[in-house]
C-alpha cells in the first residue's frame, strides 16, 4: 500500500472524523493508487489514546494478491489458513485482513470490506433498497451477502453476527463520493424514511485544501456512511507526492509515548 497523502489536525473533527475525541489527531490515506478509482483506507490517530477495544461491526478487508501472500511470509508475519489458499493476517491493534493467494485480476487488489450485521435482511434492504447497491451475492444459509456499486469497485460483505452488533470504542465509517447536487436528495430520504442521520449536510474544511460538503448517515446496525461531495473531494483528495516525508516527521516529532513515560503514566485506553 502507498500513503496517498497526510493531514494533521491540532482539535477533533466537527464531523466526528477520528471519532468522538476532542485533542490533536492525524489522517493517513493508504491505498493501491489514487482515490479517484481505488478503494482508500483512512487510518487515524489519536495522540493521546493509547488503544482501542474492538467490537464485531468491523469483520476485514479482503485482497486478492498472491505477493500480499509471498510478502507476508519474507517478514514471517503470521499466517493462518482460513480456507484453501485464503490466509488470514492480524494486523497491528487486532484488524482481520483475508489475503487471496491468486494473481492480482484487477488494477485494485481490495476485494471486498466486510461488516457485521444483526439482521441481514434488514441490512440488505438498507444499502441495496435505500443506498442503491446491487446485490451480486446472497447465501442465506451462510447469512451473507454480497453488495456494490460496480463490478470494478471495492464490494460490501454484509455477514451476520447472530446477535447485537458491538462497535467497541475504535470508530470507523464507510465513505462514497457522489455528485454534491444529489447531497441534499440523499439527506431529504433518509428524513422520509425515518433513518437516522448521524451529521445533517455540513462543509467540512481543510486548511490550504478544498472544502468539502459531507452528510452521515447510520445504517439498522450504527454502520456509519458518509457520502461526500465528489467535485471538492477530487481536488481534496489528490495524491500528494509528499505524503510519505509528511507522515514519517509527524512519527518522528511524536514524542506522546515518551511524555507519558516520562510522567508515570499511560495513554488513555478508548
Amino acid at each position: 500500500l502507498q500513503v496517498l497523502r497526510h493531514e494533521e489536525f491540532e482539535e477533533g473533527c466537527k464531523a466526528t472524523c477520528n471519532g468522538p475525541y476532542d485533542g490533536k489527531w492525524s489522517k493517513t490515506m493508504v491505498g493501491y493508487g489514487p482515490e479517484d478509482n481505488h478503494f482508500v483506507a483512512e487510518l487515524t490517530y489519536n495522540y493521546g489514546i493509547g488503544e482501542y477495544r474492538l467490537g464485531n461491526d468491523f469483520l476485514g478487508i479482503t485482497l486478492v494478491s498472491s505477493q500480499a501472500v509471498s510478502n507476508a511470509k519474507k517478514m514471517g508475519w503470521p499466517l493462518k489458513e482460513v480456507s484453501s489458499g485464503v490466509f488470514e493476517a492480524e494486523a497491528p491493534g487486532g484488524y482481520k485482513f483475508y489475503l487471496e493467494d491468486k494473481k492480482q485480476h484487477k488494477q485494485d487488489p481490495v476485494w471486498k470490506v466486510t461488516l457485521g450485521v444483526s439482521d441481514l435482511q434488514k441490512s440488505v434492504s438498507y444499502w441495496s433498497g435505500l443506498l442503491g447497491m446491487k446485490i451480486y451475492e446472497k447465501d442465506e444459509q451462510r447469512q451473507r451477502a454480497l453488495l456494490g456499486y460496480a463490478e470494478n469497485q471495492c464490494m460490501l460483505e454484509l455477514k451476520a453476527v447472530g446477535g447485537a452488533v458491538d462497535h467497541g470504542t475504535a470508530f470507523g465509517r464507510i465513505a462514497f463520493s457522489c455528485p454534491k447536487e444529489e447531497l441534499p436528495d440523499i439527506e431529504a430520504l433518509m428524513k422520509k424514511e425515518n433513518q437516522k442521520i448521524l451529521t445533517p449536510l455540513v462543509s467540512l474544511d481543510t486548511p490550504g485544501k478544498a472544502t468539502v460538503q459531507v452528510v452521515i448517515l447510520a445504517d439498522p446496525d450504527g454502520h456509519e456512511i458518509c457520502f461526500v461531495g465528489d467535485e471538492a473531494f477530487r481536488e481534496l483528495s489528490k495524491v500528494d507526492p509528499d505524503g510519505d516525508k509528511l507522515l514519517d516527521d509527524a512519527m518522528a516529532a511524536d514524542n506522546s509515548d515518551k511524555w507519558f513515560a516520562d510522567r508515570n503514566m499511560k495513554k488513555v485506553s478508548a
